[in-house]
């Protein structure tokens, strides 16, 4: 008889632990509850000016293999599709230069490179790296960026570049969580800009150097979790949206889930429990079945923010050159960066000629107070910044939407992989996913949950062993 497993939380994460346990030969069936009423987490399309797309995630990084992958396996390898050679730039005093390249995460590999984004003093200090021996533990990228380069280095550079991904502050986010490369040169007293030349030197040379960046899927990176729910349903998985758990307790050699209203609960048996929940709701769940993992997920925080997507009628106007823009917090703006999404992406401009579409990403971690205005007054504030940066001419919008993601990224705070050690130690039968563990981009959260799913898969074939 097939064993029970529950997938609590429908994002990426959930929905890759899904997809492995329904994998041909696993012998296991799966019911996925999802509280919301969509699957998807942070992949949503959208309409917005006639046109269906991406108003979370729009790109996966192609050089993890983790998402090509999966999308392979689900047979759209043929909708893969990949950003136009176009540059992006930073803003800094007012002014866009181009995105300098071969950085790790905003070090440079080569000064020059980043002259007028710096001043001339700026990049002095930036040339005469301070290199003071070995250092043990964790520190935030931030300071260790300004012991070594200058503050510079880490406001006009680092800054923008950790902010689009984490939405989150330099001198607070873990250097061993989010660069583990710039982490290592702090353990081996190496020179940050020499470790960012080797891995440049790597990248152009190594195995996927022929490959683009970035990847996303024509239609919208969101038509990703569509194609997953609707394969995992044809594998025979229960897919189940508005099924908020409530409750996790353990029942002998299983687990019982509650989900539904508290007027009306359900409660399920399932043998094994793969929770793919943000840290609180997670951390709630565990309070009873694992008190020492939910006091560490406790400590999570996370950052939310808001994408402003803007049609404007006809084609790409002058103002808009390039892939985009990022804004250091030393400027003067709400926004923190730009996509111009119709340059970006060429299937969108070839689907919409008629239209062109660009966005903006507001609010960064305990700056909430950036988003406590109506969609119409951040619409208003984008467009003011957009203008502020591309000029008064950039013309009004035909169509505009405001997608909010509260709580939408983890904080991977100095620590946090020491601090996270108890969700390693779990009850047999429980195994846990997603962006708050060991990265939150795409692929990483695709890797997080297929691993899940397969420490379940292990105890499942330890199981059928020991019935024989």
């Amino acid at each position: 008889m097939a064993r029970t497993v529950a997938v609590i939380g429908g994002g990426i994460s959930g929905l890759a632990a899904a997809w492995e346990l329904t994998r041909p030969g696993a012998d296991v069936q799966v019911t996925l509850l999802e509280g919301s009423d969509r699957v998807g987490g942070k992949l949503r399309l959208a309409d917005v000016g006639g046109a269906r797309i991406d108003v979370g995630a729009e790109s996966v990084l192609a050089r993890r293999p983790e998402a090509l992958t999966l999308v392979e396996e689900l047979g759209v390898a043929d909708l893969t599709t990949h950003p136009a050679a176009v540059g992006a730039s930073i803003v800094s005093r007012g002014t866009r230069w181009p995105m300098p390249k071969g950085t790790v995460m905003g070090v440079p590999s080569d000064p020059e490179s980043v002259r007028g984004l710096l001043d001339d003093d700026e990049v002095q200090r930036l040339v005469h790296e301070v290199v003071e021996g070995a250092r043990e533990g964790d520190l935030s990228v931030g300071d260790l960026v300004d012991a070594r380069l200058g503050p510079a280095v880490t406001d006009r550079l680092v800054e923008p570049l950790l902010a689009g991904v984490y939405a989150g502050h330099a001198r607070e986010i873990s250097v061993e969580q989010a660069v583990p490369a710039l982490a290592a040169a702090a353990r081996e007293g190496r020179s940050l800009t020499d470790v960012a030349r080797d891995a440049v030197a790597a990248a152009a040379s190594g195995p996927m150097a022929a490959l683009p960046v970035f990847a996303s899927l024509v239609g919208g990176l969101g038509t990703l979790p569509e194609l997953l729910g609707a394969r995992l349903a044809e594998a025979g998985a229960d897919v189940r949206t508005g099924a908020l758990v409530r409750e996790l307790e353990a029942d002998g050699s299983g687990w019982l889930v509650s989900t539904g209203p508290t007027t009306d609960v359900r409660r399920e048996r399932f043998d094994d429990v793969v929770l793919a929940a943000p840290a609180a709701p997670a951390s709630r769940l565990l309070r009873h079945v694992a008190p020492s993992a939910a006091e560490a997920l406790a400590t999570v925080e996370y950052a939310s923010m808001a994408i402003i997507t803007f049609a404007l009628e006809g084609p790409v106007p002058p103002e808009l050159d390039g892939s985009g823009f990022l804004v250091p917090p030393t400027e003067p703006l709400t926004i923190k960066a730009s996509t111009f999404s119709s340059l970006k992406w060429p299937w969108l401009a070839q689907a919409h000629p008629d239209r062109t579409y660009l966005r903006a990403s507001v609010g960064r971690h305990r700056e909430e107070a950036s988003l406590q205005r109506s969609d119409a007054e951040l619409v208003e504030v984008a467009l003011a910044d957009l203008r502020t940066v591309l000029g008064e001419g950039l013309p009004g919008p035909a169509a505009a939407h405001v997608q909010r993601w509260g709580g939408g990224l983890p904080q991977y705070a100095v620590g946090h992989r020491a601090r996270l050690a108890p969700t390693r130690d779990l009850p047999p039968g429980l195994a846990l996913c997603g962006a708050a563990y060991d990265g939150v981009g795409i692929p990483a959260c695709i890797a997080s949950g297929r691993a899940a799913a397969r420490a379940v898969l292990t105890r499942v074939g330890s199981a059928r062993t020991v019935l024989g």
